[in-house]
Formats: C-alpha cells, sequence, structure tokens
C-alpha cells in the first residue's frame, strides 16, 4: 500500500480508488508515510481529510454488503453442518470450529489487497490440507496430541488470515502492526455486535413469549446461530470500511487497562505465596497462570501496535516496560513450573506444547522489553517496539505448524 500511495501520490482519481478499495489499510499507511510527503499540496490535503472524521456510517459499495452478506449465510451453514449431515457436534465443532469464518475472512483480504495469483493458491492449500487433515486424525476425547492440534489449528487460520490481510507485502513489518491493531479493533467492534445480538435476543423471545409462542428453541437453532457466525464476517467488514468507528477506543482501552493490569498482576504475584496455591504441584494453577501470561502479553503487543505510528508519551512507555518486566517474571514462574513438572513427571505432549510456548514467549517479551528501555532513554525510536513484535510472529507460526502436525506423529497419536 505505502509504494502504491508513493507512486500515485500526483494521481487523485487513483488515490480516491486505493482509498475507497480498502480505507483502513490506505489510512493508516498514509499516516505512517506523510511525515516524508509533508509539503506535497496533494498529500496536505489527505493528511487534513484523514483527520476528519465523519459521523456517517459507510456501509460500503452494493458489491461490498452482497458478498457480506453472501459471507455470513455461508458462515452459518458451514456451522449447522451437524444438523444436516451424520456428523457427530462434538467432532465436527472441536475439529473445525476455525473453518466456520476464518477461510472466509481470508477470502475477503485476498479480494480487497488483489492477492497475487500464487499466494492466493498457497493459502487456500494451507487451508485445505488443514481442513483435511484435522478431520482424518485419529484419536479420542483422550489424545493429548488431538486436543493439542484442535486448540492451535485456529491459530495457524489466524496466522493464514494474517498473510492475507498484509497483501502482497507480508514483509512490511507496519502491516503486520496493522494486523495486529485490526486483531484489536475487531474484537471491540464484535463485542459491541454480540452484546447488541444478546439484548435482540432477550426483546424477541420475551416478545413472543407474551402472545404465547415459545420461539426458544427455533431462536437458539437458526437465528442464534446464523447470527454468531456471521457477527465477525460483519464486525471485519464494518472496521474496514469505518475505521473511525473504534480506531479511538482500542488505544483508550489500551491506555486505561495497562496501568490497572500492572497493579493487579503485582498484587497476584506478591499474594500467591499466601495463598497456599502454586503452579508447580496444582496442574489447573498452572493453566490458569498461563492464560494470565497469554492476556497480559496480547495487551502489550495491542497497544504497542495501536500507537506504533504515534509519538508515546513517556508515562505510557514507563507503564508498559514495568508490566512487560513483570510478565517477564510470570512467564520465569510458569516456565519453572513446568520443567518441575517435566523433571519429577516426564514429558508428555502437553508439557512439551506449554514448554516450547513459554520458551518462545519469554525470548519475544525480552525482545519488546529491551525495546521499551531503548526508548525510554531516547537510544531507539517508537518504530522499533513495533519491530520487535511484527519480526518475531512468523516464530510463532513455526511452531504452532510443530505442534499441529508433528506432535500427533511424534507421540504416536497419543
Amino acid at each position: 500500500m505505502k509504494n502504491e500511495i508513493r507512486t500515485h501520490l500526483n494521481d487523485p482519481g487513483q488515490l480516491e480508488k486505493l482509498y475507497r478499495n480498502n480505507r483502513a489499510p490506505f489510512t493508516q499507511e498514509f499516516r505512517a508515510i506523510y511525515p516524508d510527503l509533508k509539503g506535497n499540496p496533494l498529500a496536505d490535503f489527505w493528511h487534513e481529510r484523514l483527520r476528519y472524521e465523519s459521523d456517517d456510517i459507510s456501509w460500503g459499495t452494493r458489491r461490498d454488503l452482497l458478498l457480506v452478506v453472501l459471507a455470513s449465510l455461508v458462515a452459518g451453514l458451514i456451522a449447522k453442518i451437524p444438523a444436516y449431515l451424520p456428523v457427530e457436534e462434538e467432532f465436527f465443532y472441536s475439529r473445525n470450529i476455525g473453518f466456520i469464518v476464518f477461510p472466509l475472512l481470508t477470502a475477503y483480504f485476498a479480494w480487497k489487497n488483489n492477492l497475487q495469483t500464487n499466494r492466493i493458491v498457497l493459502l487456500a492449500a494451507t487451508i485445505v490440507v488443514s481442513l483435511i487433515y484435522i478431520n482424518l486424525l485419529p484419536g479420542t476425547t483422550e489424545s493429548d496430541t488431538l486436543m493439542l492440534a484442535c486448540l492451535h489449528l485456529p491459530l495457524l487460520l489466524w496466522a493464514v488470515l494474517g498473510a492475507a490481510y498484509t497483501g502482497n507485502e507480508f514483509g512490511n513489518y507496519s502491516r503486520r502492526l496493522g494486523y495486529l491493531k485490526f486483531n484489536g479493533d475487531l474484537l471491540v467492534m464484535t463485542a459491541l455486535l454480540v452484546i447488541a445480538g444478546v439484548l435482540l435476543t432477550g426483546i424477541t423471545i420475551g416478545l413472543f413469549a407474551i402472545i404465547g409462542l415459545q420461539i426458544e428453541q427455533f431462536y437458539a437453532e437458526y437465528i442464534a446461530v446464523f447470527g454468531a457466525a456471521a457477527i465477525p464476517v460483519v464486525a471485519t467488514h464494518l472496521t474496514q470500511t469505518n475505521p473511525q468507528l473504534v480506531n479511538k477506543v482500542s488505544p483508550v482501552i489500551a491506555k486505561i487497562f495497562s496501568p490497572l493490569v500492572l497493579i493487579m498482576l503485582t498484587v497476584y504475584l506478591i499474594a500467591i505465596p499466601f495463598s497456599g496455591k502454586d503452579p508447580y504441584n496444582d496442574r489447573d494453577f498452572l493453566i490458569l497462570f498461563n492464560v494470565l501470561l497469554i492476556g497480559v502479553m496480547a495487551l502489550i503487543f495491542f497497544s504497542i501496535a495501536d500507537n506504533s505510528g504515534k509519538e508515546r508519551d513517556a508515562t505510557s512507555t514507563w507503564i508498559l516496560f514495568l508490566l512487560a518486566i513483570v510478565t517477564i517474571v510470570v512467564n520465569s514462574i510458569a516456565l519453572s513450573a513446568i520443567m518441575f513438572r517435566i523433571s519429577e513427571w516426564g514429558i508428555t505432549p502437553n508439557r512439551l506444547a506449554v514448554l516450547g510456548s513459554n520458551i518462545l514467549i519469554l525470548f519475544n517479551l525480552i525482545l519488546v522489553t529491551g525495546s521499551l528501555f531503548r526508548a525510554i532513554n531516547k537510544k531507539a525510536d517508537i518504530a522499533s517496539l513495533g519491530r520487535a513484535i511484527a519480526a518475531y510472529l512468523p516464530v510463532y507460526f513455526i511452531w504452532v505448524v510443530i505442534v499441529v502436525f508433528l506432535f500427533p506423529v511424534l507421540f504416536g497419536f497419543k
């Protein structure tokens, strides 16, 4: 996108076309390169135009709306496969939950970004191979490797979606960070749509109950299922056509919760020794500990991604720096706990998966913490924070591929 903006900088018509086809990426990339373009009359015009945020909501072109409606219907039909075919719900949803939405969103961004044919073929092949593989994978509900493959497969599909989102500039760190920011915006928009859906459901069922019609079962089996499947698709379309809807909300949420999470996490670590609980001997506590770790790390990454193209104030940088240090402490405790459990009770697929994940997260946190420290001391620019995250994302992808495809074979599908 950056190269296209620079190439067509003196072509108002082409710039308008780029903007209308993909508003959010255009806005993000233009803001990133504007300091180098300042003084150019057309660039200055676009800078002022993008600073103005209209109250009007754009629903896109008729073709866009048609594709969103069709994608939502397809997502709903996929979600209802167990109702139409002789497939057990537990088998279908445990293995295929990620295929309800991720392939459709991948196709959406491949179309929006005019992805090259060879990239489309590669992404499609990855999705198809994953679909066939996970459904042919032997195992029962007691198979650890099957459970790990099912848990990590959505992450693999998430990475495939990221490749489509970055378009033909997968190596562009700002596009990777843009993908993280998109995920934050998508979570906000999805939460809003879910709240609206819950309110609509309650009102609808209540109104029909007043006239003596009990529609709960029908509503749950059809309206609710299709609606739930459609929410990510609709939320994606809204964030892309109306970036102004949530591009201020996500940073505010991150700015409010970062100091609160820092305080909570510090108090929590102090309280653990007095609680009688420890992750070394309590498996469930270790699982919750790792969930906490991932959640806090995601907050740090989204905070950096949201502000990657802006000047960051010293207070926010210090808060993220301290939060990163505390998160490293949490990670170190979790890592030592899983190593202790391995030394006491041996290697299992679950323990090895947790060990590998904790090691990868620890290295990533160290890199991010180092970048934050250099930013505090003015020895590195803000962009280095984003690079510390964006450059490391493929490492997670490689680990997910190993867990999904190699673990079942290495451990004999146990």
